[in-house]
């Protein structure tokens, strides 16, 4: 079983909506199992630094208990590459644009999907039924992964 990291950072394109779900729910997960992990989300562009989560993110996360209304948009920097130990990207582009900044291949194998195979969809131009979706798919993602790091 692989140890648990101490920094974890979860990625989309604007930390507004996919990535902010990730960071909640990593931390829920985190701390539901005794786990003393930092936790934070970026975004690989700076579109809406400084912002909320998108209302819908916000949303779907307090029908399910959480509050992410506190969270803020920042864009991924090259200091988050050596700062966190594991950087979950929601897509194969922000994948991509995160390994750009990577200076070094220890610092590309902290990049990683969030899901195996596939990408978790950008629910933006969607509807309500898209971030309820998203949820779903962040959440089996988180529960896999701290597994993997739970004892």
């Amino acid at each position: 079983m692989p140890s648990a990291p101490r920094s974890v950072l979860a990625l989309c394109l604007g930390n507004i909506c996919r990535s902010p779900i990730a960071e909640g729910l990593l931390r829920y997960h985190v701390q539901r199992l005794g786990l003393d992990i930092e936790i934070d989300s970026a975004g690989t562009s700076g579109y809406h630094a400084g912002e909320s989560p998108d209302p819908r993110s916000v949303e779907v996360m307090r029908r399910h208990g959480h509050d992410i209304s506190g969270q803020r948009s920042r864009q991924l920097v090259q200091s988050d590459l050596t700062r966190f130990d594991l950087i979950l990207a929601m897509d194969q582009s922000n994948l991509r644009n995160a390994c750009r900044l990577a200076q070094n291949e220890v610092l590309h194998a902290k990049v990683q999907l969030i899901l195996d195979q596939e990408d978790v969809p950008d629910p933006y131009y969607g509807g309500d039924r898209g971030f309820d979706h998203v949820y779903q798919l962040i959440d089996e993602a988180v529960i896999r992964w701290v597994a993997t790091w739970h004892p």
